[in-house]
């Protein structure tokens, strides 16, 4: 008999994760020994209450902050250890980000919004405008490429930001509550866009403290007081 196929390593893993701030008044502990591996093309939602961790969570996920003690690897590659530079160049490279601020330029086209992060690689800029403009058809907005954030509607903004997300390809999609800002209708349709986009094979993880929506997602992760208190799959929709 044949041995059963190792299982595929995990595209991040946490391990033993802290992180405090000192305040001057004494440390705070937003982390507190989080574990937490994910696989390549999950759809995980990260749920709690206010205060409870889930940004701190999501910005060391992203390489925004360090942990200030315990191990991060990301495709095995031990992120803690890496230098500012290079945390930058991994940032640009595998990890797309969406807000639920947008964090647009005002002045900018959605075109130009879309390609800022290959003007931070310093591509050349016909490249530049092929791949914002596949991007911007991607969220179906190829038809808005010139207009700029204040000439589009919420829904719009956001799409524009999901397609900046993706211009650099990246191999994980993290997502701040990003139907925050956002009404019902157009929140269900920025939804079904990521969903769309976990479909063709996105790693996305989505910070939300809609119920709802944490049950729609294929897992679902609850985090209380810096420390993960349940993990579990959940039925996601057809």
């Amino acid at each position: 008999m044949s041995a059963a196929p190792a299982a595929a390593a995990p595209i991040l893993e946490l391990e033993g994760v802290h992180k405090s701030y000192d305040l001057g008044r004494g440390a705070v502990h937003a982390l507190r020994g989080v574990d937490l591996r994910i696989h390549a093309g999950e759809w995980i939602a990260i749920m709690g209450p206010s205060g409870a961790g889930k940004t701190t969570l999501l910005e060391i996920l992203g390489c925004l902050s360090r942990p200030s003690a315990g191990h991060y690897r990301l495709r095995g590659r031990a992120v803690d250890a890496l230098t500012g530079d290079e945390l930058a160049h991994v940032r640009g490279d595998q990890i797309g980000f969406v807000f639920q601020s947008f964090n647009l330029l005002p002045r900018l086209s959605a075109e130009e919004n879309v390609a800022l992060p290959l003007v931070y690689r310093r591509r050349p800029r016909r490249e530049r405008g092929e791949r914002a403009r596949e991007a911007l058809a991607r969220v179906g907005l190829e038809a808005r490429a010139g207009h700029r954030p204040a000439e589009l509607s919420g829904g719009e903004r956001q799409r524009v930001a999901i397609a900046r997300a993706l211009v650099n390809r990246p191999a994980l999609l993290l997502a701040d509550e990003p139907t925050g800002n956002l009404d019902s209708a157009t929140s269900e349709e920025i939804l079904a866009l990521l969903r769309a986009l976990h479909a063709e094979g996105h790693t996305v993880v989505l910070v939300t403290h809609d119920a709802a929506i944490g049950e729609r997602a294929g897992r679902l992760v609850t985090i209380r007081d810096g420390r993960i208190e349940s993990d579990r799959p959940r039925r996601t929709e057809s």
